[in-house]
């Protein structure tokens, strides 16, 4: 076990779930909190926000998903389906029963909200409390694909091409991609810091986690899509916040909360804050005001 490098304070942990290991930094003694990174991020996103959540007397869970940081990168079978949510989300409802939580609270951002809408469907009674931070559901986004959001999220059309198309273009100059990549999502200037620049390429220049992060697009493009259908009229019955930022693509080019109020049956709350894509960095005090009350509220 070691100290987390971005979450001082923290246990480092690898944790057997299922077939693969995952990554994460534990602290803390009271209710649990699950906290679930996007692309290209990692479990260091949450170096402003997980301390403050230990200090008002959570327990903090920031966990790497499968394909990224320092947990395992399986190959993605067929159809994509170990990259499939349903995969993604399983791990961490493993992760978090090892760790002795049987219901939790879980804040996922970007691909981690994905994830944690799809463990709201699957694992109802192990969620307590949902919120997503910058996307509207992944169904909603594709069945409403027009220009402006194929030029905004070009990504999510490129890294979906068929193997190895994207690998090969963004492993010739890894670095370069990461670093438009992150440009493009903040809407702050100097963030994210230089150190988190380094973390994130530390685990992004690695062909392993460049396939994982196209079979996670390529599963949100077609099997994920499938499950969403078979869903039916399947709603979250969590309690649900959802954040996005003012500066930002979903809540210029959605109705953030219309969207979330169509995939639930419990009560839908949010707002935009002043940031771009990245809540959690640009706007972790704006973001915790929001987010703070919404866990410490009672079931």
């Amino acid at each position: 076990m070691t100290a987390p490098e971005f979450l001082q304070g923290f246990i480092g942990r690898d944790i057997l779930a299922g077939e693969v290991t995952i990554h994460a930094a534990i602290a803390g003694n009271g209710p649990p909190v699950l906290l679930l990174h996007g692309h290209p991020q990692t479990h260091a996103t949450w170096h402003a926000v997980a301390p403050a959540l230990l200090a008002a007397g959570f327990t903090v869970v920031a966990c790497d998903l499968r394909g990224y940081g320092d947990s395992d990168k399986p190959y993605g079978g067929e159809d994509h389906v170990n990259y499939s949510k349903r995969a993604m989300a399983a791990d961490q409802v493993r992760v978090m029963r090892a760790l002795g939580f049987e219901r939790f609270a879980v804040v996922g951002h970007d691909r981690g909200g994905r994830v944690a809408h799809r463990m709201a469907l699957d694992h109802p009674t192990a969620v307590r409390r949902l919120a997503v931070l910058d996307i509207a559901p992944t169904a909603t986004m594709y069945a409403k694909t027009d220009k402006e959001f194929a030029t905004r999220y070009f990504w999510w059309f490129f890294l979906i091409q068929p193997f190895d198309l994207p690998e090969r273009m963004i492993g010739a100059d890894p670095a370069f991609f990461l670093d438009r990549h992150l440009d493009g999502q903040s809407g702050t200037p100097g963030i994210p810091t230089a150190a988190l620049r380094r973390e994130y390429l530390r685990c992004y220049d690695n062909p392993a986690t460049i396939h994982a992060i196209c079979e996670d697009y390529r599963a949100a493009a077609g099997i994920d899509l499938d499950h969403d259908r078979a869903d039916g009229e399947k709603r979250v019955t969590a309690p649900l916040l959802a954040l996005w930022g003012a500066l930002g693509t979903v809540g210029a080019l959605y109705d953030v909360l219309a969207t979330w109020r169509e995939k639930a049956s419990g009560p839908v709350q949010g707002k935009a804050l002043p940031c771009g894509h990245l809540l959690q960095e640009e706007a972790p005090d704006a973001l915790l005001a929001e987010l703070l009350p919404f866990l410490q509220a009672p079931d």
